[in-house]
């Protein structure tokens, strides 16, 4: 089937459509997996902010988002507060039990929950989920194992692919206002 995006198989719109809550990784996802240091230790990121639409819209949709992160960063934080993600996991190596956690805090199934990410630590939750994806210059074993590649990289609108995937098949793309932050 043709998305906004390009050709996406049936088998993947169908997972899409049974999608409660979209768990994304930040680095390499959100980012572009770079980190700037600064001499003094200050951390910077970029965000785009065709992502931030995408995660407001599909929240206002009403799945759920979370992120999951192996690092810890105040940056990451207030962006997604500022994006009203109610989920912020950070500082998890293993992410699995932290996916399995919030899966059963929030009574979801596997199979309706989505998880973007883009190296080998991502692996894990990809394989669990209903609909695992990995962004496109994601690591060539996480896109084998992933159901769905974005035809976007990770930090340039893949998190905003993905959320209009589940928001077209969930027949909700065309009622998402706002502003992009």
């Amino acid at each position: 089937m043709n998305t906004l995006y390009g050709d996406v198989a049936e088998s993947t719109l169908t997972k899409a459509k049974q999608i409660k809550l979209l768990v994304c990784d930040v680095d390499g996802v959100f980012s572009d997996g770079r980190i700037y240091l600064g001499n003094d230790g200050e951390e910077l990121k970029a965000f785009h902010t065709k992502d931030g639409f995408g995660i407001k819209a599909l929240g206002a949709s009403g799945v759920e988002v979370a992120i999951i992160t192996g690092r810890n960063s105040a940056i990451v934080a207030n962006r997604m507060k500022a994006l009203n993600v109610a989920h912020i996991i950070q500082g998890q190596e293993d992410k699995l039990p932290a996916l399995m956690q919030l899966a059963d805090k929030l009574s979801i199934k596997l199979e309706q929950i989505a998880y973007i990410g883009d190296d080998v630590p991502d692996l894990p939750c990809i394989e669990a989920v209903g609909l695992g994806i990995c962004v496109s210059d994601g690591h060539p074993l996480v896109q084998q194992g992933a159901n769905y590649i974005t035809f976007t990289r990770g930090g340039f609108g893949a998190v905003r692919e993905t959320c209009d995937l589940i928001m077209q098949t969930q027949g909700s793309l065309h009622s998402a206002t706002g502003a992009s932050i």
